[in-house]
């Protein structure tokens, strides 16, 4: 199979992941997209390690009516900080049948030659680029192993999620079924 890597803090996951993924399997060449919860991405702030357990139980939750598109947990038993190429070496091994592919926004691309082994990424594997507001792509530069899907364009982001939450906002509209009852339940980005 064809499996598309989309990996990220999900903290909390939204509808705009679900967007997306859904799009890549339903519009693009991809079998599964598996939503990889990184515990450290080594270019941002760690997340609380507290938190780990309730990222993982919503990206669960989210993609329960989404058939083709499944819940990864494999970076956390990787080393840490999360390195991609390490993840997919990892998949790649636990899953020799499959094909993977790294999805990832177009802001990410523009500082993709900052990633670890960012060239082998390319080569052993291949990326899919998915477009973000003020992230223009020239498409017709991209290297070979490099794809880009013109999913739709859906501004929400995990950061104006949490604000809104600690601000007192219903943020149900934004969040997969079921998450924003979670985050409630278990008094999750109140202010401090």
């Amino acid at each position: 199979m064809n499996i598309g890597l989309f990996s990220g803090s999900f903290n909390p996951i939204h509808l705009g992941h679900l967007i997306l993924a859904s799009y890549c399997v339903e519009y693009g060449a991809f079998d599964e997209v598996w939503l990889s919860v990184s515990p450290h991405n080594p270019l941002r702030e760690r997340v609380a390690a507290d938190d780990d357990a309730h990222r993982c139980a919503m990206v669960q939750m989210a993609v329960s009516e989404l058939p083709r598109v499944k819940y990864c947990d494999i970076e956390f038993s990787l080393p840490q900080p999360s390195y991609t190429i390490a993840t997919l070496d990892a998949l790649r091994e636990r899953y020799p049948e499959h094909n993977f592919t790294l999805i990832i926004g177009a802001d990410n691309w523009l500082i993709f030659d900052r990633w670890s082994q960012w060239q082998r990424i390319i080569s052993d594997y291949s990326v899919c680029i998915y477009p973000r507001a003020g992230y223009a792509i020239d498409t017709l530069t991209l290297p070979e192993r490099v794809g880009y899907i013109d999913a739709p364009l859906v501004e929400l982001s995990s950061t104006w999620v949490r604000e809104g939450v600690a601000a007192g906002r219903n943020m149900t509209a934004f969040l997969p079924y079921g998450v924003y009852r979670y985050i409630v339940e278990n008094n999750l980005y109140k202010l401090k």
